[in-house]
C-alpha cells in the first residue's frame, strides 16, 4: 500500500509533509519547516511517537534560519521498507543501522553535514551514536528525555536478558548478569519486571495494538502517565541498580510482573476534565498518533528494544569502546521525567566521560517525558541557545 502525505491541515503552518525514496531501503516519511539549502537540524523521534512529535518546535526552529527536518524513524509512521513481523528482519533495527537511515536522509536530501542532530527518547540514543560515528557530519549533538552513557567496555556488557527467551515471547525473561536484576524484580514482595523485557516478549505489541480499552484511550493514558500533568512524577536520582532500588520508579517503568502495559496505565487515565485541559496534547493531536498506530501496531518500534535486550546491540556497539561523543552536545529533560534517572548513573556517565564537550544539563519545569511537546518555548529557547553558544 502506498501512503500519502500527512495532511497540511492537520500539521502547523510552516511545515510540510512529503516522502524522500531511497534511504537505506526505505520510503522515509519526512516533516519538514524551513528553505532547503540553509543548515540543517535532523529531529529524531522516540517511543511511542512519531516525526509529528516536534511539530511544536519545527517552525520557531526554522525561522532561525535553519531548514528543519523529522523523519518518522524506521518502523514507524507513515515511513515503509521494513519488517513489521516479529520473527522477520530483526537485525536491521540496530542502533547502527538507524545511524546508517539518518546518514543516509541527510544524503538523500542533498546535504553533506547538519548542524545539529537532536534525538527524544529511543532517538536520543541514535543521535548520540550518530555524532559518535561520524563527527564530521552530526557536527552536535543534544540528547532529550534519555541521556547517553557512551559505548560499552570490552569485552561488552551482558545483554539486558538473554535472547533465546526473548526470541520465544515469554512473557517472563531469566537474564544471565552476574547480579540478576530481573530474578530479583521477580522476588520483591510485590513482583515487578522491567518494561523493556515487557516490550522484548511477543504478546507485547498485540497487548497494546489491541487494547482492551481501544488504542486511542491507551495512549492518552500513556502519554498522561509519563507527562507533568501526572503528580506522581516527582524522579530523584537511584542509588544502585538492584531491584529494590529501581522499584522506585512508576509503573510505566517498572511494572507489574503480570500486567500488560494497557493495564498498567489504564489506572492512571486522565478525567475528561484533566482531558480538556491537556493543551500540550490536544484530541486533534492524539487522533494523529492514534491513527499511525492503528494502521502499524507497535512492533517496528519494540524492535528497537530487542535489539538491545538481546545483545545485537552490544555486540556491535563494543567495536567502539573508548571513543567518545567528541562534538559539543548537551541533555534536555522535563524536571519531572524519570527518563533521566531510570539508569542509575547514566547521566553521570554522559556528563563526566561519554562526551568530552558537553555543555549542560538542562531540566525543564513543567514537563515531563514530553518535553518538546509539554514545554516547546522553553525547548527551543534551550536548542537556541546551544546552537548560538556552540558556534
Amino acid at each position: 500500500m502506498t501512503l500519502d502525505s500527512l495532511p497540511s491541515s492537520g500539521l502547523p503552518q510552516g511545515i510540510h509533509s512529503r516522502f524522500v525514496e531511497g534511504v537505506n531501503g526505505l520510503r522515509m516519511h519526512v516533516l519538514e519547516a524551513g528553505e532547503p539549502g540553509r543548515p540543517m537540524l535532523l529531529l529524531l523521534h522516540g517511543f511511542p511517537e512519531l516525526a509529528y512529535s516536534w511539530r511544536k518546535v519545527m517552525t520557531p526552529l526554522a525561522g532561525l534560519g535553519y531548514y528543519v527536518v523529522a523523519p518518522d524513524q524506521r518502523g514507524y509512521g507513515r515511513t515503509t521498507g521494513w519488517d513489521a513481523d516479529f520473527d522477520g528482519d530483526l537485525f536491521s533495527f540496530r542502533k547502527l543501522n538507524l545511524v546508517r537511515d539518518a546518514l543516509a536522509l541527510v544524503n538523500a536530501l542533498g546535504y553533506r553535514e547538519v548542524e545539529a542532530v537532536i534525538g527524544h527518547d529511543f532517538g536520543s540514543t541514535v543521535a548520540g551514536w550518530a555524532a559518535v560515528v561520524r563527527p564530521d557530519v552530526f557536527r552536535r549533538a543534544v540528547m532529550m528525555s534519555a541521556s547517553f552513557s557512551g559505548a560499552p567496555s570490552l569485552p561488552g556488557p551482558l545483554p539486558l536478558a538473554p535472547s533465546p527467551l526473548a526470541e520465544r515471547g515469554d512473557r517472563e525473561i531469566a537474564p544471565t548478569a552476574a547480579y540478576d536484576i530481573h530474578a530479583a524484580m521477580r522476588e520483591l514482595p510485590r513482583p515487578r519486571k522491567h518494561y523493556q523485557m515487557y516490550y522484548s516478549t511477543r504478546p507485547a505489541n498485540e497487548d497494546m495494538w489491541r487494547a482492551p480499552q481501544g488504542l486511542h484511550d491507551f495512549l492518552r493514558a500513556y502519554y498522561h502517565h509519563k507527562s507533568a500533568d501526572w503528580a506522581g512524577n516527582k524522579p530523584f536520582r537511584l542509588n544502585a541498580w538492584t531491584a529494590e532500588d529501581v522499584a522506585q520508579m512508576p509503573t510505566y517503568y517498572i511494572m507489574d510482573l503480570n500486567r500488560t502495559m494497557p493495564e498498567t496505565v489504564a489506572e492512571e487515565m486522565p478525567s475528561a476534565a484533566e482531558i480538556a485541559a491537556c493543551r500540550w496534547l490536544t484530541e486533534a493531536e492524539l487522533a494523529v498518533y492514534a491513527a499511525e498506530y492503528e494502521r502499524n501496531g507497535f512492533q517496528g518500534g519494540l524492535n528497537w528494544y530487542r535489539c538491545g535486550t538481546s545483545g545485537i546491540d552490544a555486540a556491535e556497539l563494543v567495536l567502539y569502546s573508548g571513543q567518545t561523543l567528541d562534538v559539543p552536545s548537551c541533555f534536555i529533560a522535563g524536571a519531572s521525567d524519570w527518563g533521566t534517572y531510570q539508569r542509575p548513573g547514566s547521566m553521570e556517565a554522559m556528563r563526566d566521560r561519554a562526551c568530552t564537550d558537553f555543555r549542560g544539563v538542562h531540566l525543564v519545569e513543567g514537563a515531563g517525558h514530553w518535553v518538546q511537546q509539554e514545554q516547546p518555548e522553553e525547548t527551543v529557547r534551550l536548542l537556541t541557545a546551544f546552537l548560538e553558544d556552540s558556534l
